[in-house]
């Protein structure tokens, strides 16, 4: 199923089997390269994803006068105020 068709889950889900299979198995070179440009594809589909909901993510704050403001959402990982 191209992954355009596919859930977040079911993508990723298919992406872990992938890794699994080429790390577990001796696979036949035409096989692992079949694995791996199907894993490539599923990679970006997720990425893509996650950049979707990261545009759609807001942060609501409260500012000095006691109003509500909407902000975009950034993150720059868990050590962002160290």
């Amino acid at each position: 199923m191209p992954p355009k068709k596919m859930s977040f889950e079911t993508a990723m889900k298919r992406l872990e089997e992938i890794v699994a299979q080429m790390e577990a198995q001796d696979l036949p070179l035409e096989s692992a390269v079949a694995k791996f440009e199907e894993g490539m594809e599923l990679s970006r589909f997720l990425s893509e994803k996650l950049e979707e909901v990261q545009k759609k993510v807001s942060v609501l704050l409260a500012a000095e006068n006691g109003r509500i403001v909407e902000e975009a959402f950034e993150s720059n990982g868990p050590d962002e105020n160290s």
